[in-house]
């Protein structure tokens, strides 16, 4: 097995593929999982209005699924491994 840890980055593909014992998962890949639950996320704050205080606080917020770093949340790679 490979090191899975890369001063963060991306941690999460090599962790994904030394699980899987291939190259199954690239960086564009585990980001597009991103953006689809930061989508997914959005929605759901929508669902309390959005005008509300909270909703456009959401907004302003960068990605809690990803950052410039290489890092993915649990909820990308929980998604992946499933």
């Amino acid at each position: 097995l490979t090191s899975t840890y890369h001063k963060g980055s991306l941690c999460a593909q090599h962790c994904l593929n030394n699980l899987l014992q291939g190259e199954y998962f690239s960086p564009v890949e585990l980001s597009a999982i991103a953006q689809q639950l930061d989508e997914e996320e959005r929605v759901r704050m929508a669902e309390g209005g959005v005008q509300t205080e909270e909703y456009r606080t959401f907004l302003q917020q960068p990605s809690g699924n990803m950052d410039d770093s290489g890092f993915f949340s649990i909820q990308v790679r929980h998604g992946e491994a499933v």
